[in-house]
Protein backbone atom coordinates (compact mmCIF):
# COMPACT_ATOMS: atom_id res chain seq x y z
CA UNK A 1 0.00 0.00 0.00
CA UNK A 2 0.97 3.97 -0.76
CA UNK A 3 1.76 6.19 1.95
CA UNK A 4 0.17 9.00 1.84
CA UNK A 5 2.80 11.09 -0.29
CA UNK A 6 2.92 8.49 -2.86
CA UNK A 7 0.77 8.55 -5.97
CA UNK A 8 0.58 6.25 -8.65
CA UNK A 9 -0.68 7.48 -12.25
CA UNK A 10 -1.13 5.42 -15.41
CA UNK A 11 -3.71 6.88 -18.71
CA UNK A 12 -3.88 6.57 -22.03
CA UNK A 13 -3.35 10.21 -23.76
CA UNK A 14 -2.37 11.70 -26.95
CA UNK A 15 1.64 11.68 -27.33
CA UNK A 16 2.19 9.36 -24.56
CA UNK A 17 -0.31 6.55 -25.21
CA UNK A 18 -0.20 4.17 -22.23
CA UNK A 19 2.35 6.36 -20.22
CA UNK A 20 0.97 9.31 -19.28
CA UNK A 21 -0.26 13.45 -19.21
CA UNK A 22 -2.78 14.14 -16.80
CA UNK A 23 -4.74 17.13 -16.15
CA UNK A 24 -4.81 18.40 -18.96
CA UNK A 25 -7.11 15.48 -20.30
CA UNK A 26 -9.57 14.71 -16.69
CA UNK A 27 -11.68 12.57 -18.82
CA UNK A 28 -8.68 10.08 -19.74
CA UNK A 29 -7.26 10.01 -16.37
CA UNK A 30 -7.06 6.56 -14.70
CA UNK A 31 -5.27 6.44 -11.45
CA UNK A 32 -3.62 2.95 -9.67
CA UNK A 33 -3.29 3.05 -5.80
CA UNK A 34 -2.07 -0.42 -5.21
CA UNK A 35 1.16 -1.70 -7.43
CA UNK A 36 2.42 -5.14 -6.59
CA UNK A 37 5.77 -4.52 -8.46
CA UNK A 38 8.56 -3.21 -6.06
CA UNK A 39 10.11 0.29 -6.41
CA UNK A 40 13.17 0.70 -8.67
CA UNK A 41 16.36 -0.28 -7.75
CA UNK A 42 17.88 3.11 -6.82
CA UNK A 43 14.39 3.27 -4.37
CA UNK A 44 14.86 -0.01 -3.17
CA UNK A 45 18.28 0.55 -2.23
CA UNK A 46 16.88 3.57 0.15
CA UNK A 47 18.54 6.44 -2.23
CA UNK A 48 18.43 9.59 -0.21
CA UNK A 49 17.86 12.28 -2.32
CA UNK A 50 18.21 16.10 -1.51
CA UNK A 51 16.38 18.45 -3.62
CA UNK A 52 18.60 21.47 -4.74
CA UNK A 53 17.72 24.32 -7.26
CA UNK A 54 19.48 22.96 -10.18
CA UNK A 55 17.80 19.39 -9.51
CA UNK A 56 14.64 19.52 -7.38
CA UNK A 57 13.27 16.74 -8.56
CA UNK A 58 14.78 12.69 -8.91
CA UNK A 59 13.93 11.02 -11.92
CA UNK A 60 14.99 7.13 -11.23
CA UNK A 61 16.81 5.32 -13.86
CA UNK A 62 13.68 2.89 -14.86
CA UNK A 63 11.36 6.31 -15.45
CA UNK A 64 14.41 7.77 -17.60
CA UNK A 65 14.12 4.69 -19.72
CA UNK A 66 10.08 4.71 -20.04
CA UNK A 67 10.96 8.35 -21.01
CA UNK A 68 13.07 7.07 -23.40
CA UNK A 69 11.06 4.94 -24.84
CA UNK A 70 7.67 6.62 -24.90
CA UNK A 71 9.94 9.76 -26.90
CA UNK A 72 11.09 6.79 -29.35
CA UNK A 73 7.80 5.62 -29.88
CA UNK A 74 5.11 8.92 -30.02
CA UNK A 75 7.52 11.95 -29.74
CA UNK A 76 9.63 13.80 -31.94
CA UNK A 77 13.39 14.27 -32.72
CA UNK A 78 14.49 16.82 -29.42
CA UNK A 79 11.76 16.10 -26.89
CA UNK A 80 11.74 16.47 -23.23
CA UNK A 81 9.69 15.76 -20.92
CA UNK A 82 7.62 18.70 -19.04
CA UNK A 83 6.71 17.67 -15.36
CA UNK A 84 3.85 20.70 -13.90
CA UNK A 85 1.17 20.58 -11.26
CA UNK A 86 -2.24 22.05 -12.80
CA UNK A 87 -5.14 22.69 -10.66
CA UNK A 88 -7.84 19.79 -10.35
CA UNK A 89 -9.09 16.66 -9.40
CA UNK A 90 -10.81 15.62 -6.46
CA UNK A 91 -8.00 16.72 -3.84
CA UNK A 92 -6.69 20.02 -5.73
CA UNK A 93 -3.93 19.64 -7.66
CA UNK A 94 -2.87 16.82 -10.29
CA UNK A 95 0.91 16.40 -12.19
CA UNK A 96 0.67 16.51 -15.54
CA UNK A 97 3.44 15.12 -18.26
CA UNK A 98 4.27 15.89 -21.86
CA UNK A 99 6.63 16.19 -24.20
CA UNK A 100 8.16 19.67 -24.92
CA UNK A 101 11.47 20.97 -27.06
CA UNK A 102 11.57 24.79 -25.46
CA UNK A 103 12.43 26.28 -21.91
CA UNK A 104 9.92 29.01 -20.71
CA UNK A 105 10.38 31.59 -19.09
CA UNK A 106 10.98 30.70 -15.25
CA UNK A 107 11.49 27.04 -15.59
CA UNK A 108 14.31 25.04 -14.01
CA UNK A 109 15.77 22.76 -16.47
CA UNK A 110 17.83 19.36 -15.65
CA UNK A 111 19.05 16.84 -17.73
CA UNK A 112 18.20 13.10 -16.95
CA UNK A 113 20.13 10.56 -19.02
CA UNK A 114 20.44 12.78 -21.54
CA UNK A 115 16.48 13.94 -22.28
CA UNK A 116 16.02 17.63 -21.23
CA UNK A 117 13.20 17.63 -17.61
CA UNK A 118 11.67 20.98 -17.60
CA UNK A 119 9.72 22.24 -14.71
CA UNK A 120 7.88 25.53 -14.26
CA UNK A 121 8.24 27.94 -11.34
CA UNK A 122 5.21 27.56 -9.70
CA UNK A 123 5.35 23.65 -10.01
CA UNK A 124 8.70 23.37 -8.53
CA UNK A 125 7.34 24.64 -4.93
CA UNK A 126 4.59 21.68 -5.34
CA UNK A 127 7.04 19.06 -6.74
CA UNK A 128 10.52 19.91 -4.40
CA UNK A 129 12.05 16.47 -3.25
CA UNK A 130 9.55 14.33 -5.31
CA UNK A 131 10.78 11.49 -6.75
CA UNK A 132 9.41 9.89 -9.94
CA UNK A 133 9.58 6.48 -10.47
CA UNK A 134 8.34 4.00 -13.50
CA UNK A 135 6.55 0.85 -11.59
CA UNK A 136 4.42 -1.76 -13.79
CA UNK A 137 2.23 -4.40 -11.77
CA UNK A 138 -0.52 -6.80 -12.42
CA UNK A 139 -3.05 -3.29 -12.73
CA UNK A 140 -0.99 -1.53 -15.42
CA UNK A 141 2.32 0.58 -15.07
CA UNK A 142 2.77 4.13 -15.12
CA UNK A 143 4.88 6.60 -13.49
CA UNK A 144 4.78 6.24 -9.61
CA UNK A 145 5.47 10.38 -7.56
CA UNK A 146 6.68 10.21 -4.38
CA UNK A 147 6.01 13.54 -3.44
CA UNK A 148 6.66 14.78 0.35
CA UNK A 149 5.32 17.31 -0.30
CA UNK A 150 1.37 16.30 -0.52
CA UNK A 151 -0.81 16.51 2.65
CA UNK A 152 -3.32 13.54 1.19
CA UNK A 153 -4.35 12.22 -2.13
CA UNK A 154 -7.76 11.42 -3.41
CA UNK A 155 -9.03 7.30 -3.66
CA UNK A 156 -8.04 7.28 -7.78
CA UNK A 157 -4.37 8.15 -6.67
CA UNK A 158 -4.46 10.92 -9.55
CA UNK A 159 -4.64 14.58 -7.53
CA UNK A 160 -3.28 15.60 -4.40
CA UNK A 161 -3.19 18.38 -1.62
Amino acid sequence: MLSESECVVATTVRKFGRFIDIGLYPHLTRGIRNMSEAPSEELAQGTIFTPSEEQPILITERAVEAIKKAIAEEGETGDGLRVSVVGGGCSGYQYNLDFDREERMGDTIMDAGGVSIFVDAVSVGYLRGTTIDFVSGLQGQGFKFSNPNAKRTCGCGSSFS
